[in-house]
């Protein structure tokens, strides 16, 4: 089985339509969606079947035992993350704030808190006729990294397919972190401005420190052709494939809009991406 990641240093580089767009071109049997914290490749894949759905468990969080507590202040006082406030003579907790310290729970002299787990998200994996996994993160909840690796391993048995496709998040946080972890290439999405410059080298950084091959391609290449040729010698520099340069292409938002992916548009984005997508299979190939 190889394993394609797909990941961008920033957010709004063209990561997922660049992904949506090579499952469609391929029919892709098996693929994922590791943007726990924003998960949209769900809008563009086409799937009518109602997955599999569980709840996933992070840090456990504190809770109050109302009947227990006489709101003496104790926890509120010894929270460092000012969690927890007294109303009306109990304690209550703020589930955003809270970080599962349990000093709360270690403090209180009537054993009014407790620590239990706390559903930080849900899985989803769609079975019929292809697998795809996918997750979404409550908000304020940590732990992304955990979860994207649950993402993986649900896709990992629940298909034998070939090849799969993973669609990562964006940054060089622990989410990417574990989206690169065991995959064969990662193709980053490159896009020609300042800061799209200074976070694919970030990026690329990370994965050269995880041991991961990797090659880039540039997204809207034609919008700053300075910029797209400071990408193209920072890659001859380091070594680095680029397999391919997408063009601004005005149909592609429209396609996206409508719940599309590039492969079913023809456009010139569209035929570069079914280009690229060849010289991504040569390099897959060779890992």
């Amino acid at each position: 089985m190889k394993k394609l990641l797909i990941l961008s240093g920033k957010g709004g580089t063209g990561k997922t339509t660049v992904a949506a767009a090579f499952i469609d071109f391929l029919s892709a049997r098996a693929f994922a969606d590791c943007d726990v914290d924003a998960p949209n490749l769900h809008i563009v894949a086409g799937l009518m079947s109602e997955p599999e759905r569980k709840d996933y468990h992070g840090l456990q969080k504190a809770y109050i035992v109302s009947e227990k507590c006489f709101g003496c202040g104790l926890c509120a006082d010894k929270c460092r993350f000012d969690a927890i406030q007294i109303l009306d003579g109990k304690a209550e907790v703020d589930e955003y704030a809270c970080e599962g310290c349990a000093v709360c729970s270690f403090v209180c002299p009537n054993d009014a808190v407790v620590m239990k787990d706390d559903v930080a998200g849900e899985q989803a994996l769609f079975r019929e006729g292809r697998v795809f996994s996918t997750a979404k993160l409550k908000m304020g909840r940590g732990n992304s990294g955990k979860l994207v690796t649950e993402v993986k391993n649900a896709l990992f048995k629940a298909s034998e397919a070939d090849l799969v496709i993973i669609d990562g998040s964006p940054g060089i946080g622990c989410p990417v972190i574990a989206s690169v972890t065991g995959v064969d290439l990662v193709l980053i999405v490159a896009e020609p401005s300042v800061s799209g410059i200074h976070d694919m080298e970030r990026i690329l950084k990370t994965a050269g420190i995880l041991g991961v091959k990797t090659a880039v391609c540039v997204n809207k290449y034609d919008v700053c052709p300075e910029s797209t040729e400071k990408i193209k010698g920072y890659c001859a520099e380091n070594s680095i494939l680029i397999v391919g340069k997408i063009p601004y292409d005005k149909q592609a938002p429209k396609a996206i809009n409508a719940g599309h992916s590039l492969a079913s548009v023809e456009c010139p984005a569209g035929t570069e991406l079914k280009a690229m997508l060849a010289n991504v299979l040569e390099l897959l190939e060779e890992c």
